[in-house]
């Protein structure tokens, strides 16, 4: 499967991921054929597979995901998964239903909490840490079932099942890749014991490069990307898909009112530290409530450097956000080329 990854450095293993638009204020034909114009590009551009959120607002993620697989050829969802909402045996039951239909392997977005008033609505009134020590046994379970066709007994202090065994298997190399967020130290102990890729909101690339990465841990980022042939224009079409908006300003405040996540609470934080900075990185966009992550908005040459930075420290899976259209993935590609052609290999 083609990664945006240049053929000749292809010894650097970055994966790069799309995100899936969310249904939240769209109408049943137009949602669906969103979803489907943005995994065909995701596709033909090169991604390795698309996150598919998950929350009380939002519809069903395996059902998108089987929306995804039927209009694609070997793009992987990434499905995030709150234990709030299921068994981890119906989980595993759904991994191995892909492959046995479509021979697709998925990726799963381990999410350990969400808005507090989604937890509440569940009555899931369990702390912070402690919801990704639940997680972890959790995944545990999943992987268990998953790795092997031998029945899984698991005694632990959320879940425990006795000579659970998955039918039909999963073969070997459909295994799927396992995300959780590592934005706080329960997150990081959490990736190290369940063998996951912990995913970050990033800081500017600069403050990783006197800052180790999480030791023995694969790391990944989560970013938004904006660039041009140049600085100005690449700026120009950030300003115009991002205007300042105090309506937006207020939402994000009531968010962080209702939200308990680590990442959340520092990006806010680092947004009144670099208010003033000119560089490819940018928040306005999550202080106006706009997307979720930072923006890397340059030139290519900028943005790509930025990139190679990243990847130089050790960050090798990448989750764009929401393309809003064709044209902004092939953008992105030209940016990974000069990364790649920057990169220490």
């Amino acid at each position: 499967m083609a990664t945006m990854v240049p053929e000749q450095t292809t010894n650097i293993p970055v994966e790069v991921f799309s995100t899936c638009p969310n249904s939240s204020g769209s109408t049943p034909d137009r949602y669906l054929k969103d979803v489907v114009n943005v995994a065909r590009w995701s596709e033909q551009n090169g991604c390795r597979g698309i996150l598919v959120y998950t929350d009380n607002s939002l519809v069903d993620p395996w059902l998108v995901s089987q929306v995804i697989i039927e209009h694609t050829e070997a793009l992987c969802p990434l499905v995030a998964v709150q234990p709030a909402y299921m068994h981890p045996y119906t989980v595993a039951k759904m991994v191995a239903s892909f492959g046995f239909l479509h021979d697709r392997r998925v990726y799963l977005n381990m999410v350990a909490g969400g808005f507090k008033n989604d937890l509440l609505e569940l009555n899931d009134t369990t702390p912070h840490d402690m919801r990704y020590e639940r997680l972890t046994e959790y995944t545990k379970i999943i992987s268990q079932l998953l790795a092997s066709p031998a029945p899984v007994t698991f005694c632990g202090e959320f879940y425990r099942v006795d000579k659970l065994r998955m039918t039909p298997p999963l073969p070997p190399h459909l295994f799927p890749g396992i995300f959780v967020s590592g934005s706080s130290e329960a997150g990081v102990a959490s990736a190290r014991a369940m063998g996951a890729t912990a995913i970050r909101y990033p800081k500017p690339a600069k403050d990783y490069e006197t800052e180790p990465l999480l030791d023995g841990v694969p790391s990944g980022i989560r970013v938004g990307i904006i660039a041009r042939e140049s600085d100005e224009e690449a700026w120009d079409v950030a300003h115009r898909r991002f205007p300042e908006d105090r309506k937006g300003q207020f939402t994000h405040q009531l968010a962080m009112r209702v939200s308990d996540s680590s990442w959340h609470q520092q990006l806010s934080e680092m947004a009144e530290e670099i208010r003033t900075e000119r560089s490819p990185y940018w928040l306005v966009p999550f202080q106006n409530y706009k997307t979720m992550c930072p923006y890397l908005v340059g030139s290519y040459v900028q943005v790509g450097n930025e990139l190679a930075r990243y990847i130089n420290v050790g960050y090798h899976t990448f989750i764009l956000d929401i393309p809003p259209n064709e044209v902004e993935l092939q953008n992105i590609n030209l940016t990974f080329d000069r990364a790649f052609s920057c990169c220490v290999t």
